[in-house]
């Protein structure tokens, strides 16, 4: 009998030990929601809506992690849109090398495109590498890189930018042309804000975004997301 109660005791403070860890991130990194508590994630890799169709390796969970100089710059984004009755929505952060390395190995097989007519309708899947949307490294891997948009603060649905999150084509660019002038206003508010709070972004994704002076510019961070 006391060998079962001990057995017992030691399962429970096991699972109990199992529910309350979190994995212990390098040095310099956090978890966002310990320093934006009400900030809206979707990772949308750690899922099938995204342009390879299924969850994508190293992501374990809806678990947002970025620098800690990213996160609390990050914050102050958050709160002058909240000024506004607006949020942000983040769809991916720090992202694994190995995550990376599953895009690459996805963009080499040809005939798999379930996405296509959603997320790269115009361009050829051989040639995603040709004009730089799939690489062998992303910045994201360096824990300061984020890609997002802006919601309505009363409802939760993301402002109107023109193009989907993830679109490969030149609707995305910052600068096209061909969209509404409530989009450009949309994007150029996107813009505006992080460029303030020194995120700079990339001109050819309007949710893309790198904190200037990041703490690891040459590190490429493999752990993963849970």
């Amino acid at each position: 009998m006391k060998y079962k109660i001990l057995t017992s005791l030691i399962l429970i403070a096991i699972l109990t030990l199992g529910l309350n860890s979190k994995q212990d991130l390098p040095e310099g990194f956090v978890y966002v929601k310990s320093v934006i508590p009400d900030l809206d994630v979707e990772l949308r890799y750690y899922g099938p809506n995204n342009f390879v169709g299924d969850t994508i390796n190293g992501y374990n969970a809806n678990k947002l992690i970025l620098t800690k100089a990213a996160a609390e710059k990050l914050k102050l984004v958050q709160a002058e849109l909240q000024e506004q009755n607006l949020c942000l929505k983040v769809y991916d952060g720090y992202r694994p090398q190995r995550a990376v390395n599953h895009f690459v190995r996805w963009a080499r097989v040809l005939n798999d495109t379930v996405n296509k007519s959603v997320f790269y309708p115009n361009v050829k899947k051989r040639n995603l590498f040709k004009e730089g949307y799939i690489a062998s490294k992303s910045g994201h891997s360096r824990g300061s890189t984020i890609d997002l948009t802006i919601i309505c603060g009363i409802n939760g649905e993301p402002l109107d930018m023109g193009s989907a999150y993830d679109f490969f084509g030149e609707a995305s660019w910052v600068d096209y042309q061909n969209i509404t002038e409530e989009q450009k206003q949309n994007r150029q508010l996107l813009q505006t804000v992080m460029l303030k709070h020194n995120f700079r972004n990339y001109p050819k994704e309007w949710w893309h975004f790198t904190l200037r002076w990041e703490p690891f510019p040459d590190t490429y961070f493999d752990f993963v997301v849970e």
